[in-house]
């Protein structure tokens, strides 16, 4: 599948907006302004163009970093799958928006500085069950017949294979 790949320059236009999905997902949206500017020789000064807005959605980690990092008017460079959405309103009306389904999100540093802190993810915590005397329980049994075992129907039909392949 072809997909349309998009980076822009421009400011942050609203504070990150972080929710959660009901799968638990953490998604941040945002909306970046660019404004392409051109040097006028007539008037001998840069204009400025129309100003382009696209909505930026961020997922899991990143959304969490991004809502952290971002803040209304700052500077940045987004990089992302470019796509269409559409939905239906309470009314039935078929609407269509253009989002930009962020890669990488960064500040644009010919305009400043920034400081970088890594994330690290923590895995999730092991539950080990424990039997009554307080020791791991011996949970094997539940895996004893899952490799290797095959049902009485599957044994039957092996059977009657190999029986057809030495008669013939």
């Amino acid at each position: 599948m072809n997909e349309t790949m998009m980076t822009i320059v421009g400011n942050v236009v609203d504070a990150p907006r972080r929710r959660e999905t009901r799968n638990g997902h953490v998604v941040t949206n945002f909306r970046i302004a660019s404004t392409s500017r051109r040097f006028d020789r007539e008037q001998e000064k840069f204009i400025d163009d129309s100003t382009l807005y696209v909505t930026v959605t961020c997922w899991r980690a990143m959304g969490v970093n991004v809502d952290r990092s971002l803040k209304k008017g700052q500077p940045v460079v987004v990089h992302g799958r470019y796509y269409m959405r559409e939905w239906r309103t309470e009314d039935e009306q078929l609407r269509t928006s253009y989002e930009l389904e962020a890669i990488a999100v960064g500040h644009d540093l010919s305009r400043g500085t920034s400081d970088f802190t890594r994330v690290y993810q923590s895995a999730p915590p092991v539950v080990v069950p424990r039997d009554e005397r307080g020791l791991p329980a011996d949970e094997s049994d539940k895996w004893v017949g899952v490799a290797g075992d095959a049902s009485e129907a599957d044994r039957s039909t092996s059977t009657t294979t190999e029986r057809e392949l030495v008669a013939t």
